[in-house]
């Protein structure tokens, strides 16, 4: 049995703002009843102010409960601020999910940005942004129709590393399964820094570091380990990364060809040309 919190089941208990609206300035769905769960939300914006949200949710009680506190959430903000909602925004007012039921938090998200993608004040559609937004668009699951966009929003929101996490936020690979290998490529094509890159520059010294470790934990240690090897991060100087290999790596004769055609490739990759690794003993 799940853990909710308190919040959780008084949404669930007492929905607000269920029903819809004839004249609505924008309207969004999400899921689909196929999959067994489905969102639809209705907005009225004037002034550039969402002013009613109204919602039909076909789920679970985690689905109603996302649904309602999302209306709460959006009624009374700008267009700008409703945008810059996220799926973690609206676990963390229900007071959290359990990890199962996060995809319930993923589809008022996605709702909502269906709602809002092609809304315009002037009210006309730019077609060309539309085309520009179709890579993103593209279907990695075609059982739950989750698209690119919405798993790399998952990945970027709350940090998720495996196949098992995507699925658990955004239900992709939960059906057949034959997508999973399509998923592990975004998420390692995000994490190679190809879907989003930041400034190592802008970055604090703490951020730095963490960042850093965080490639080397999850993107080379993994591939080392595999050949009976490892790599421990020693210390950051400016650009250049020292490093120390362990176990098999640490005597092979091809470990500067590691060290500069996997672990240096891999980190410029993500942080930038000017990076330097190097070895220590």
């Amino acid at each position: 049995m799940w853990d909710y919190t308190e919040k959780v089941m008084d949404h669930y208990r007492h929905p607000r703002n269920v029903g819809s609206i004839e004249d609505a300035d924008a309207v969004g769905i999400a899921g689909s009843l196929v999959c067994g769960d489905q969102l639809k939300i209705y907005l009225k914006i004037e002034n550039d102010i969402v002013t009613d949200a109204k919602f039909q949710t076909f789920g679970c009680g985690s689905a109603v409960a996302s649904s309602s506190i999302l209306t709460e959430m959006i009624i009374g903000k700008t267009v700008d601020e409703v945008r810059k909602i996220t799926n973690k925004d609206i676990a963390d007012e229900l007071g959290g999910l359990p990890p199962e039921k996060m995809h319930c938090s993923v589809m008022g998200y996605e709702a909502l940005e269906d709602a809002l993608k092609n809304y315009k004040a002037e009210g006309y559609v730019d077609l060309d942004e539309i085309k520009a937004n179709d890579e993103e668009n593209k279907i990695i699951c075609t059982c739950f129709q989750v698209t690119k966009k919405t798993i790399i929003d998952a990945i970027k929101t709350n940090g998720l590393k495996t196949v098992d996490e995507v699925t658990n936020y955004t239900k992709a690979g939960g059906a057949c399964g034959r997508c999973k290998g399509d998923i592990q490529k975004v998420i390692d094509e995000y994490y190679n820094g190809k879907a989003e890159k930041e400034d190592i520059k802008d970055l604090t010294p703490t951020q730095r570091i963490l960042k850093i470790n965080n490639i080397i934990e999850t993107q080379i240690s993994p591939e080392l380990v595999k050949d009976g090897g490892d790599i421990e991060l020693v210390d950051i100087k400016d650009n250049d990364i020292y490093v120390k290999l362990r176990g098999q790596c640490s005597g092979c004769k091809n470990s500067t060809m590691t060290l500069k055609l996997f672990v240096e490739s891999t980190l410029k990759n993500a942080l930038g040309s000017d990076i330097n690794v190097v070895e220590v003993n």
